[in-house]
């Protein structure tokens, strides 16, 4: 019998190690779902390196850090492709944006109902065409706060807010059409010129005054930024820019120690054209207070700010006759 021709023999076939796959074999579960695992990793790139993204020209920048939160809806989304592709190497790689989230987020949905605080403040843009202004000053007296910011306060509207808020805000002050109604008295009331170059002489959004607490003396600021718009040219934003730097500044050298910022930004604070002014005031505190649009809230762009004091709790209010939610802060000295 020739030795070299039996089944056990080696010699003429040097693949008979090599394991073989049947046409049609399906890959691996580590194999499958690659792409998946991409779309996973550029969403977490998305949130953990935003700041990196262009904001040149169409400002998409800005545009994404404003729905910066909604990236997180990416995540089930990926999470069912993921089980229905039976993809191991997808469900994994789906760690890195719900991490990502999380440390940018997380803390936002710490509960704040019991968080201790000194004040509460009320911020709402109340819309210059809202058809019931005396309506909507009930509302927000409803919260008993003991600071009230209202932007787009119109001149045929202010009677109405003054006459349902003096019982109990006996000391306000109204500044073109920005408000402030509060408990405490209110010293040094002044306009604050955050007018960009562009706007027409006479736009007056800003003001500061002096809150005398119990617990000691409180700048408060009251602004409303000028409007974004989005369009084929992409994200518009040069002027509210350019009025938060202003602002910024004014914040910046602000004498007393306490500063609380209250107005409609239009912008959310992760966006970096508000980084003139955001970052001299403290990170909110928990709540994602979506305002703006009313109907179906999609993002925060009023906001409550803190210097020396700490916003413990934020949360959207019921609809009133404005485009805007009202917005609670609990502030703690």
């Amino acid at each position: 019998m020739d030795g070299t021709g039996g089944t056990g023999g080696t010699g003429g076939d040097d693949t008979a190690g090599t394991p073989s796959v049947r046409p049609g074999a399906r890959p691996s579960r580590w194999r499958r779902g690659r792409v998946l695992a991409g779309c996973a990793v550029l969403t977490a790139a998305l949130l953990a390196l935003h700041r990196l993204v262009p904001n040149a020209g169409i400002r998409l920048g800005s545009l994404l850090e404003t729905f910066l939160p909604w990236l997180g809806l990416a995540v089930p989304v990926l999470l069912l492709a993921g089980l229905l592709r039976r993809s191991a190497t997808a469900l994994v790689a789906l760690v890195l944006p719900v991490v990502a989230w999380l440390v940018l987020f997380g803390p936002l949905l710490v509960p704040a109902d019991g968080a201790r605080h000194d004040l509460l403040a009320v911020q709402h843009n109340v819309a210059d065409d809202n058809a019931d202004p005396a309506g909507t000053a009930r509302a927000l007296a409803r919260e008993r706060p003991h600071l009230i910011a209202l932007e787009e306060v119109t001149p045929a509207a202010l009677p109405a807010y003054e006459r349902v808020l003096a019982p109990g805000w006996a000391h306000h002050a109204v500044i073109g059409t920005v408000g402030l109604w509060s408990r405490y008295p209110l010293t040094d009331v002044a306009p604050v010129d955050i007018r960009p170059r562009a706007v027409e002489p006479g736009w007056s959004r800003g003001l500061r005054a002096t809150a005398r607490t119990p617990h000691g003396d409180l700048a408060v600021y009251v602004a409303h930024l000028p409007s974004i718009r989005l369009g084929v040219q992409g994200l518009r934003s040069g002027n509210r820019d350019e009025s938060a730097r202003m602002l910024g500044a004014a914040i910046e050298a602000e004498p007393v120690e306490r500063v609380l910022l209250l107005g409609d930004l239009n912008g959310t604070v992760d966006d970096r054209g508000l980084r003139p002014l955001t970052s001299r005031l403290e990170a909110e505190g928990p709540g994602f207070a979506l305002s703006w649009p009313a109907g179906f809230p999609v993002a925060r762009i009023d906001q409550v700010l803190a210097r020396t004091s700490a916003v413990v709790g934020l949360r959207a209010l019921p609809a009133t006759g404005s485009d805007h939610l009202p917005v609670l802060a609990r502030i703690r000295y």
